[in-house]
């Protein structure tokens, strides 16, 4: 025994169990959150339960389970419930979402079993998803266009109606975010032009006479494309949809504010499959609504990667110029160990205090300088002088700035000298030395340094919060307008979404579904994102490995 401790094989089986434990515990949260998020999107049964109050009243409640309780029943009479004739000493209790918003005080109500006098399935139980208010579920009745009842199958005329629906809604956003949102661009363009000229005292009165035609011209193309839209608005409410609800009483919804329509209890398996790819690729294209709630998250999903884009074009330049400087020519003294010191504890500081620091010197300082010198038309507006996307960029670099030069010098400290003293007794120079053999061999470390940044800077929320990321952004980073790439605007974060749907939310039970799937999105985003960078590190890492030797 004492041979067997001594030769450090109980060591090894002690590293190798950890780093199985670890690598369980990883790969059991990540299919924890994965099951809790993506079985939300599984066309769940609708139940019909027949209850019965205290006062032997009978309603009906439809909805679907969301959770499940077992409580004891002492707890029970502790809040005033008095449950004459339970013998049991637990009762189990039901969550259930009812949606139904315009007519239930709650989209979640709890059903203790005792008040439950039946439960059913049955066939013909629609879910309506909606644009507003949630959804709504009862019996669909007949479809209508206009006043008039619709002919033939209900659920395939409403099957189309919606389909029609929608694909008017897409031509109305791609109007508005088109051709009308080109006007409104060029009318605020004109305004900031006409400003400029009186602040810089030349608003001639022929210049202001061109403006004005120009602001006339697009205000009448802009009647024109309103009078379009609202055409086509009048056209997606014209048809109407008649649901029975869980109260007997028949409710008229406009197909306008509709988005989709199951019947869960009639799907089969691979009817319940296909729904459920189809809610997913919804989720990931489609725009948050409801206070972020319901709907997609594409908007934090392409604020999150375009963050991460635009702080690796920042970090790698300045990381591998700061590496190098203090490798290859800094002297070693005092100041360079120093200046080392320096960079390693940058890594230890608080990811909120970088917020602070880009809050008070890229926006406030820098950005509202740039401001005064080339936007002072636009002034008190801020232009620059605001939280914006590449503020946040600029802040995650120097947050992950550290990661970089370290790495960046530890590949290039691996280079042994010969490789250097041979090019330049060739008759290269120094400079073309780095840039031809010691840049491409250390290339696989400054990819690694880059991994580690991206899989740091995508999880970071903190320093966001007070440099860019907003809770509902009105428009992306990127639009059909010069200069197309919008750098200044805020934009939205899958980290930060989650906090806002999770701790922010006015209907958490609603949300808390949500904060998984975002979870694990943001997951797989931040593995997307590494699994590329390791691509690339190992192509380098192959193409170079000639020069290693």
């Amino acid at each position: 025994m004492s041979k067997w401790f001594k030769s450090g094989a109980p060591w090894i089986w002690l590293t190798g169990g950890a780093v199985s434990l670890s690598l369980v515990a990883v790969l059991g949260l990540l299919l924890l959150i994965g099951w809790r998020g993506l079985t939300y999107f599984w066309p769940h049964t609708i139940y019909e339960w027949q209850l019965t109050s205290p006062e032997g009243e009978r309603h009906t409640v439809i909805g679907e389970i969301h959770d499940r309780e077992t409580v004891p029943v002492a707890q029970l009479r502790g809040s005033g419930l008095s449950l004459e004739g339970v013998t049991s000493d637990t009762l189990d209790r039901y969550l259930i979402k009812t949606g139904n918003r315009e007519f239930v005080p709650l989209d979640f109500r709890w059903l203790l079993e005792t008040d439950i006098v039946s439960r059913e399935t049955p066939a013909g139980l629609a879910v309506i998803e909606r644009s507003n208010h949630g959804n709504f579920y009862g019996y669909v009745e007949r479809v209508l266009e206009g006043d008039r009842a619709v002919g033939g199958d209900v659920r395939e005329q409403l099957q189309r109606r919606i389909e029609r629906v929608l694909e008017l809604n897409d031509r109305m956003k791609s109007l508005q975010r088109g051709d009308i949102g080109k006007i409104n661009f060029q009318l605020e363009k004109l305004r900031l032009q006409q400003r400029k000229l009186e602040l810089e005292g030349n608003a001639t009165e022929e210049a202001i006479a061109g403006i004005q035609a120009r602001e006339q011209q697009l205000r009448a193309d802009y009647q024109v494309l309103e009078r379009e839209l609202f055409a086509m608005r009048d056209q997606a409410r014209r048809d109407n949809v008649v649901i029975r609800d869980m109260r007997g009483q028949e409710v008229t919804l406009s197909l306008g504010e509709i988005l989709d329509v199951a019947w869960p209890n009639d799907m089969g398996p691979m009817a319940k499959t296909g729904h459920w790819f189809q809610q997913i690729g919804k989720f990931i294209t489609g725009e948050p609504r409801e206070a972020n709630t319901e709907g997609g998250v594409f908007p934090a999903i392409f604020g999150t990667v375009f963050m991460v884009i635009l702080m690796a074009i920042i970090v790698t330049p300045l990381g591998v110029v700061a590496a190098i400087y203090l490798h290859e020519y800094a002297g070693k003294n005092s100041l360079t160990k120093i200046i080392r010191i320096a960079v390693i504890n940058l890594a230890g500081v608080p990811s909120i205090v970088y917020g602070v620091f880009g809050l008070g010197f890229f926006v406030y300082m820098l950005g509202g300088s740039l401001d005064r010198l080339f936007y002072p038309e636009a002034l008190p507006t801020p232009t620059f002088g605001s939280p914006g996307v590449l503020w946040s960029a600029l802040t995650l670099a120097i947050l992950t700035l550290p990661v970089v030069i370290v790495s960046t010098e530890e590949g290039l400290s691996r280079i042994p000298s010969a490789v250097r003293q041979g090019s330049l007794a060739l008759g290269a120079t120094k400079a073309e030395t780095l840039w031809r053999i010691v840049i491409p061999m250390a290339s696989p470390a400054i990819m690694t340094g880059l991994i580690l940044a991206i899989a740091r800077a995508a999880g970071e929320v903190a320093p966001l919060m007070l440099v860019g990321v907003v809770k509902l952004a009105p428009s992306l980073p990127v639009d059909g307008n010069f200069p197309y790439l919008h750098v200044e605007r805020k934009f939205m974060h899958l980290g930060f979404h989650i906090y806002d749907v999770g701790f922010q939310s006015p209907n958490v039970e609603a949300a808390r579904p949500l904060v998984y799937a975002t979870s694990f999105l943001l997951v797989t985003v931040i593995v997307g994102l590494n699994l590329t960078a390791i691509g690339i590190r190992n192509h380098l890492r192959e193409k170079f490995r000639s020069l290693d030797q």
